[in-house]
């Protein structure tokens, strides 16, 4: 009987809002061009069931490589996959494309976007395994497709298609573990310890702790801001950071040459130290090249989005005010006008085009681009060097049995950012006594 319901109130949705569509006057400005749009739905039939990026990389190829114009439901969507046209949202125009659009996931998990990823331009800013499990669920939310999005003033919607209450129930869960955490630190704190990182140091929750309670900066700092933060550096720096060095594995292991240069060079530089030490890290310069191939292949952030507050002008098309536009840079770091042979693993390209992860060549940017390019950068790069050195020192790496590089496959997930859909297997084996 309620699902008898849900499906009249929904049809009952559907008519009101196809008749406010067909009455509704038509825009005459000079919007990019697009595919074919239906009614109610606009685009939405495009993208849904398949991997966004790749999915907006064919539709630009077809209606528009420069700016491709998609409506989703009452949402209008702008698509770049050039780079000469990023580089006029990320820096031409930068600021009037610096805020982010409003989603139901900052709103419901992000506190209402009190986070540094979601908030609008111009707003500043014990239970570990608890918080790694949640974040998960966290990045599965934010990254997928989400109907209400796309109908952001039908709020009815929310409930009907049950993304609210699965977002909600995550938001709860998280809020009780950012609750402790925080809990935790102010204990400490209060107790006179100097911080709650290691050696009684102080950590990022500490320092935020002390900030806000301190009065000293010119916009105040809730425990929402905090908590947000801490999501951020979880979900945006460890978990991609992970994806990334599973990459990294795979892109190696599938090239034995790439693997054996690497491994080499590392071990070389270890010389039987059991860790690696950050003034080792730049003395890895040919596993610097892989991870930055790595980073063009396998973008954290397949999509950057942005949102305009006022009508701009980009290319001589008018882009209306609360336009999302969809960066695709996962596109434009393989498209052979930027990149010789773009499919292929190889490290040895940026010898020849010493690039940086700054996003300062608008052909490359796997950490976004502008003034809302990734806080984390070096945070990020840390957790991938790291532990890619040590797999690479202290462990041989071969395929399993019945597994070649051609079969070896990845996977990645549909969404926002970068997921790894199947388990990759490997066979580690100690290294002979010479080679430590």
């Amino acid at each position: 009987m309620v699902s008898l319901i849900s499906f009249c109130l929904f049809l009952s949705f559907i008519s009101f809002v196809l008749m406010r569509q067909w009455m509704k006057p038509k825009s005459g400005r000079n919007l990019p061009p697009g595919p074919r749009k239906l009614p109610l739905i606009g685009n939405m039939h495009n993208l849904v069931g398949k991997v966004p990026h790749v999915a907006l990389r064919d539709l630009s190829k077809q209606y528009g490589k420069e700016l491709m114009h998609l409506q989703l439901g009452e949402v209008c969507v702008v698509v770049v996959s050039s780079a000469e046209v990023a580089k006029l949202f990320l820096k031409t125009h930068d600021l009037d494309f610096a805020s982010r659009p409003r989603i139901l996931a900052g709103d419901e998990i992000f506190y209402d976007r009190s986070d540094l990823v979601f908030t609008p331009y111009g707003k500043t800013l014990k239970r570990t395994e608890d918080l790694v499990k949640v974040l998960n669920e966290i990045m599965i939310l934010a990254s997928s497709f989400c109907v209400a999005d796309t109908f952001p003033s039908r709020k009815i919607l929310h409930f009907l298609t049950g993304e609210k209450r699965r977002m909600v129930k995550v938001g709860q869960k998280t809020d009780e573990i950012m609750g402790d955490i925080i809990k935790e630190h102010r204990n400490n704190l209060g107790s006179g310890k100097t911080g709650s990182g290691e050696s009684g140091s102080e950590d990022i929750v500490d320092v935020l702790i002390k900030l806000k309670d301190s009065d000293s900066l010119p916009m105040s700092i809730t425990d929402d801001n905090i908590k947000a933060v801490i999501i951020d550096m979880f979900g945006g720096a460890v978990d991609t950071s992970m994806t990334t060095t599973v990459c990294a594995m795979v892109e190696m292991v599938k090239n034995p040459r790439v693997l054996a240069k690497a491994q080499a060079q590392v071990r070389e530089v270890f010389k039987g130290k059991e860790r690696v030490e950050e003034s080792d890290v730049e003395k890895l310069a040919y596993l610097n090249l892989v991870i930055k191939e790595t980073l063009r292949l396998h973008p954290p952030g397949f999509l950057l989005f942005r949102e305009n507050s006022k009508e701009s002008v980009v290319c001589g098309y008018t882009i209306p005010p609360r336009t999302r536009v969809l960066i695709n840079a996962w596109a434009i770091s393989r498209d052979p006008q930027y990149w010789e042979d773009p499919e292929s693993f190889k490290p040895e390209r940026f010898e020849d085009e010493p690039m940086d992860f700054t996003g300062s060549d608008f052909k490359y940017m796997p950490f976004g681009g502008g003034r809302r390019m990734c806080p984390g950068i070096s945070f990020g790069l840390a957790n991938v060097y790291t532990p890619l050195a040590h797999l690479l020192n202290h462990f041989d790496w071969e395929l399993p049995h019945g597994t070649t590089p051609h079969t070896l496959k990845l996977t990645e997930l549909p969404g926002l950012v970068m997921g790894v859909k199947n388990d990759i297997f490997f066979i580690a084996a100690p290294p002979p006594p010479t080679a430590a």
